[in-house]
């Protein structure tokens, strides 16, 4: 275990050096790229700062309105006949729109049943199994320009469930109910 820290620990230097070592090597000028880059950044951040205003006001909205609970109180009679917890299901609809609003279901659902509890192993590792579906397409197919996204939706929908029941079973698999 202390061989995996000592590696993740200097896993981000190590890939900054390989690159400004292979820029040395390439003859490229690494301080000029590097501004071209930040330029471009800014560009790029003007361009998908209105779908994540709007991406925001659509999560306010959502929790605020009683929506999500509405929705969780539709599924629960589905849920009901498999072992996955209900509470989760707030969790599950809320990952695919927003991380940090889920975080926040995930920091409020540690604080009533404890992160080492079975609820609390396993949001954690929901959150490392699922994405969020909305706001990443939203994101990368408007910097790219991407008007017509075909399948990707369904396809995204049907991982983050996937997702969702592999973390189920990888918990009770790991750690037990």
């Amino acid at each position: 275990m202390k061989l995996i820290l000592y590696i993740s620990d200097f896993m981000l230097p190590g890939i900054l050096m390989i690159i400004l070592i292979y820029g040395l090597l390439e003859k490229v000028n690494i301080f000029d790229t590097f501004i071209e880059g930040a330029k471009e950044s800014v560009n790029v951040i003007m361009t998908i700062m209105p779908t994540l205003i709007g991406l925001m006001v659509a999560v306010g909205i959502i929790r605020a309105s009683g929506a999500l609970d509405l929705i969780e109180r539709g599924l629960k009679p589905i849920f009901s006949f498999t072992s996955f917890p209900l509470q989760l299901i707030p969790l599950s609809i809320l990952r695919t729109i927003s991380s940090s609003a889920s975080l926040g279901l995930v920091l409020d659902l540690f604080k009533q049943y404890g992160p080492d509890s079975f609820i609390g192993r396993l949001v954690s590792v929901m959150m490392g199994c699922t994405e969020t579906i909305f706001y990443t397409m939203s994101v990368y197919f408007m910097s790219v320009g991407i008007k017509k996204t075909r399948y990707t939706l369904t396809g995204a929908i049907l991982a983050n469930l996937a997702g969702i029941i592999a973390s189920f079973y990888i918990t009770l698999w790991v750690f037990g109910k």
